[in-house]
């Protein structure tokens, strides 16, 4: 079956840098996008970026310039390099998966799959 299992979170001060990375495994991982969401206590689940299967990538404006999204289609992994986080930036970050949308898609919904999560804390 289809798993997406996320590592690297944790604890960072603002200003630093963390990157997230999640192993997909069971699916034609170069046929799929890959995005990553983030959710905070108390609100909806939002997108953060994407690496579609055609190559291109897309971003939220909270975190265009900061973020950095990046597969692997030869180890089916996807990457999220953090830099210059913000309190802001606390939420659990998920690793999702797509087929359907080529070019991606920011809509929660429209992903296949998904991993467990993982938190990343910003605080000093």
């Amino acid at each position: 079956q289809v798993q997406l299992v996320e590592s690297g979170g944790g604890l960072v001060q603002p200003g630093q840098s963390l990157r997230v990375s999640c192993a997909a495994s069971g699916l034609r991982f170069g046929d799929y996008t890959m995005a990553w969401f983030r959710q905070a206590p108390g609100k909806e689940r939002e997108f953060v970026a994407l690496k579609g299967s055609r190559g291109n990538t897309d971003y939220a404006n909270s975190v265009k310039g900061r973020f950095t999204i990046s597969r692997d289609n030869a180890k089916n992994m996807v990457y999220l390099q953090m830099n210059s986080l913000k309190p802001e930036d606390t939420a659990v970050y998920y690793c999702a998966a797509d087929r359907t949308y080529p070019y991606g898609s920011r809509v929660p919904g429209d992903y296949d799959y998904w991993g467990q999560g993982t938190q990343i804390t910003i605080s000093s």
